[in-house]
């Protein structure tokens, strides 16, 4: 399957997880809700290998780079993220995680020595600008009743999100390190949410949290959705597109999604965008194209230089 059409895909499916998220709130602990949806989507992953006739264990090498991974993507930055949005708009968290095209080339900076052009910080400028024109109203409304003296859930939130952001850009990093021990995407991918799994389920058993299956309807639907389409095919096309275009480009993805959850509120819920909304979008798009043109010779060369070296 081609890079642009992993690209499309992971969007589309990314463009509504952050709504999909708050099906998952209410009765059910954030932390077992994210044990239920990587340990489904985990053993999915581990079926689909089986089926491939592919031999599941990973050397260890490989293995404690994917626990890692794991750990940071899967555990960490979920486990913020869902909690999170016990105190902020979905939309706004979906902003936030556009700050992963700044963490990500700094992060690929201090692991691979890859340079920093001035490319890269023009697109992130740019897409940054394109995301707060998106999403002023919700930003204005955040920082009024900062303001105003309101409660300080909002900069718990706002903090656990930010967290959540530098969790996922880390694990997004590791990507290439495991992608160097072992080119099986999907087992890779197994492995690495059943260790997030098993870390999340650690953590919410010695905080006491009950683990219990729910009754509702929506609840399901929204589980099944997460695990299958939103962790198992999204993140399928997103680490195999880190594999084929890195890490730098591909985060890029967290630019567009913000934009694809504006599109379908329009026809979802008859949300209809402003000048300022629609502009937020063009910068946005503008954004990824920019950053997705293709680098330099001498670029794409220092940086498998710096791969193979590391």
């Amino acid at each position: 399957m081609s890079s642009p059409i992993l690209f499309a895909i992971a969007c589309l499916i990314w463009g509504s997880t952050f709504w999909a998220i708050t099906l998952q709130l209410g009765d059910i602990a954030p932390a077992v809700s994210i044990v239920y949806r990587f340990g489904l989507a985990s053993a999915t992953l581990f079926t689909w290998c089986l089926l491939r006739g592919d031999r599941l264990l990973l050397p260890w090498k490989a293995q404690r780079w994917v626990m890692l991974q794991g750990v940071a993507t899967f555990a960490i930055s979920y486990v913020c993220t869902y909690t999170s949005e016990q105190y902020l708009v979905s939309a706004l968290v979906a902003v936030l995680f556009v700050l992963m095209v700044f963490w990500t080339p700094v992060c690929n900076r201090f692991m691979f020595g890859t340079p920093l052009t001035s490319r890269m910080w023009s697109a992130a400028a740019v897409s940054i600008c394109g995301v707060v024109l998106l999403f002023y109203e919700a930003i204005h409304a955040a920082w009024t009743d900062i303001v105003s003296g309101g409660s300080g859930h909002f900069l718990l939130g706002l903090g656990l999100a930010l967290f959540a952001t530098l969790a996922s850009t880390i694990g997004n990093v590791v990507v290439v390190k495991v992608r160097q021990e072992s080119s099986n995407v999907l087992l890779t991918m197994a492995w690495a949410m059943f260790w997030g799994a098993v870390a999340v389920a650690s953590w919410a058993l010695l905080n006491g949290q009950e683990f219990r299956l729910p009754s509702g309807g929506r609840y399901w639907a929204g589980l099944l959705y997460l695990s299958l389409f939103g962790s198992v095919i999204a993140f399928a096309a997103y680490f195999t597109l880190i594999h084929r275009i890195g890490s730098q480009k591909a985060v890029y993805i967290v630019v567009v999604t913000p934009v694809i959850s504006v599109l379908l509120s329009i026809q979802l819920e008859h949300y209809r965008p402003g000048a300022m909304e629609w502009l937020g979008m063009v910068l946005c798009l503008s954004s990824v194209a920019w950053a997705l043109k293709t680098p330099s010779s001498a670029n794409t060369t220092t940086l498998e230089s710096n791969l193979e070296a590391s």
